[in-house]
């Protein structure tokens, strides 16, 4: 352990830059191994339990090759590593000695669960997957060929019913990916106070290296796999998009289940993110970035928050860099823009784009010219830069990683600028980065949080199909001639003959939409999360990653505690 100890400290001051050469003089350098080891000792919580990530994290020194994945028990802290091929923009990294993915989310639970009040055991059971599937299968290509594919789906915590979770196609996907997003989904949904466990599921293809008809073909066979082993249900496990999935994909299993389950009345609530025709909820593809976008709003108003980096309050005028120009990226922005915020970049997997000017980048312009092109590379409203990974690091005042997980590593943390590091992905900074970060005074908002705004509106739309109604409905046209009679009140009583003139009445009078009541619920549900992580951050003395994942077991561990552990 004392080796181990010797080489995460050194590999720590490596890539936190802080051995840089033979020349340094030996004060300096006996400063900089100090920060070494108080970043790495920062690891460790000094209690048995939370010894665990530093166990792993020894053990990932030991890995010589610079990428990796590994195979990680999800209670024990056995690690074993192999070499991969890494494409281009995806994949669990496990670069300049960060943990994996799933190594990571243990890290992040450890350090809350060493001061949760509650007790190992059913820390432990909080911990632990539940339930990994997997499922191989022939897919009969269009030349004729066949091949077979394969796929998972994780269900880590059963404390609520139904599980919920995406579904992603990417060529990536493994065991260890697919329960550190459930471990992810079932923690997201504690914060915010959503009544699901966690689930995740996982197809290893490259999407768009198929053809529509292959895709359905291989989502409808995926689909009946679960049910063959129900895994999916509305009150067992209700899936959703994910990378590399949307709205069809999500048509295509609501249609093959309810061909398999003819019986189920409820069988459009077993998936979510369906388009508007198949029973999806007006304001689900927005909701995610609409929900990065309320808890930053929040925090950028808040004076004291603020005025600890400097800044003035509110979005407008701030510069933001985006990783991400998918739904969650793309959604953000828009919300930003319509603030006055500066996107002053944006990064892509094919590239990314830089301001020229001080205003920002033009979201309409980029919007119709992406449109047209299906890229944002070559926007000419901006300069293209072919390394899309080095826009991470150019000074902002909010740095927002809305694409893919590990992201933000030790290899990269150092050189980051920004004052403010949002969370929109799952999982895009390592325990590493964020220790580096917070040495540099950077504030990170997290992922439990603010990527929240997803799964709150597929609860939503959850509950729309089994209540088999539309929000809105039953109340519009009764709110509106309720407010027309108020209207007409003050007028005859108080107009002296005055009258509002039409844009205002129409303003007032106006029922609530479907989309009205979703983005309501969606914004109480942040802000009110947002408070908690922020009060208990507070009163914790812990940064907020750290708080979100105290209130989510302390939320699950009341759960247990309650209903008790059957039989």
């Amino acid at each position: 352990m004392f080796l181990s100890l010797l080489s995460a400290v050194h590999l720590g001051c490596i890539h936190a830059g802080w051995l840089c050469s033979s020349d340094c003089e030996a004060s300096e350098l006996l400063k900089r191994f100090q920060r070494g080891m108080a970043m790495v000792m920062r690891m460790m919580s000094g209690s048995s339990y939370s010894a665990r990530p530093f166990a792993r994290l020894c053990a990932v020194v030991d890995a010589r090759a610079q990428f990796s994945t590994a195979a990680v028990s999800s209670v024990t802290t056995t690690t074993v590593s192999k070499s991969v091929t890494l494409p281009v923009g995806h994949g669990n990294v496990v670069a300049h000695g960060d943990p994996t993915f799933l190594e990571s989310v243990d890290i992040y639970f450890d350090k809350a669960a060493a001061i949760a009040a509650t007790t190992p055991d059913i820390l432990a059971q909080i911990k632990a997957c539940n339930n990994i599937l997997k499922v191989q299968f022939p897919l009969k290509c269009a030349n004729g060929t066949v091949e077979l594919i394969e796929a998972y789906r994780a269900q880590h915590s059963h404390h609520r019913l139904p599980v919920k979770g995406g579904i992603r196609m990417a060529p990536n996907v493994d065991a260890d990916e697919t329960m550190a997003l459930a471990a992810l989904m079932t923690f997201k949904c504690a914060v915010v106070d959503v009544p699901f466990g966690g689930a995740k599921g996982g197809i290893k293809i490259d999407p768009t290296k198929y053809s529509a008809n292959e895709k359905e073909a291989i989502i409808r066979r995926y689909t009946s796999e679960l049910v063959r082993k129900n895994f999916i249900g509305p009150s067992i496990d209700v899936p959703a998009p994910d990378y590399g999935t949307g709205p069809q994909e999500m048509a295509w299993i609501k249609d093959t289940f309810e061909h398999l389950q003819p019986n189920d009345i409820n069988g459009s609530a077993c998936v979510t993110g369906k388009p508007l025709e198949e029973g999806g909820i007006d304001g689900r593809q927005e909701a995610t970035g609409l929900g990065v976008y309320f808890c930053l709003r929040e925090f950028l108003n808040d004076e004291a928050l603020v005025a600890k980096l400097g800044l003035t309050t509110g979005i407008k005028g701030k510069t933001f860099i985006v990783q991400g120009f998918g739904n969650v990226g793309r959604h953000t922005i828009d919300s930003i823009y319509g603030a006055g915020g500066k996107i002053i970049a944006i990064a892509e997997v094919d590239g990314g784009l830089v301001a020229e000017c001080e205003d920002g980048i033009d979201i309409p312009g980029l919007k119709a010219y992406y449109k047209k092109k299906g890229t944002i590379t070559g926007y000419p409203g901006a300069k293209t830069v072919k390394f899309a990974q080095g826009i991470l690091e150019l000074p902002c005042d909010v740095l927002i990683p809305a694409a893919l997980e590990t992201q933000i590593h030790s290899g990269n943390a150092g050189n980051i600028k920004a004052k403010i590091v949002a969370e929109a992905a799952n999982g895009p900074v390592t325990p590493l980065a964020e220790t580096m970060l917070e040495d540099n005074d950077v504030v990170i908002l997290p992922d439990l949080l603010l990527n929240a705004g997803g799964v709150t509106v597929s609860y939503f739309e959850w509950l729309k199909n089994l209540n088999h109604i539309h929000f809105g409905r039953m109340s519009r046209r009764m709110e509106e001639r309720g407010k027309t009679a108020l209207i007409d009140a003050l007028e005859n009583q108080f107009g002296n003959g005055h009258r509002f003139s039409d844009e205002v009445r129409s303003q007032v009078v106006k029922g609530n939409t479907e989309v009205d009541f979703v983005w309501s619920g969606l914004e109480e549900t942040m802000l009110l999360s947002w408070e908690n992580v922020k009060r208990t951050s507070q009163g914790r003395n812990c940064n907020y990653r750290t708080a979100a994942y105290l209130i989510a077991i302390e939320r699950i561990a009341t759960c247990y505690r309650v209903s008790g552990i059957f039989p």
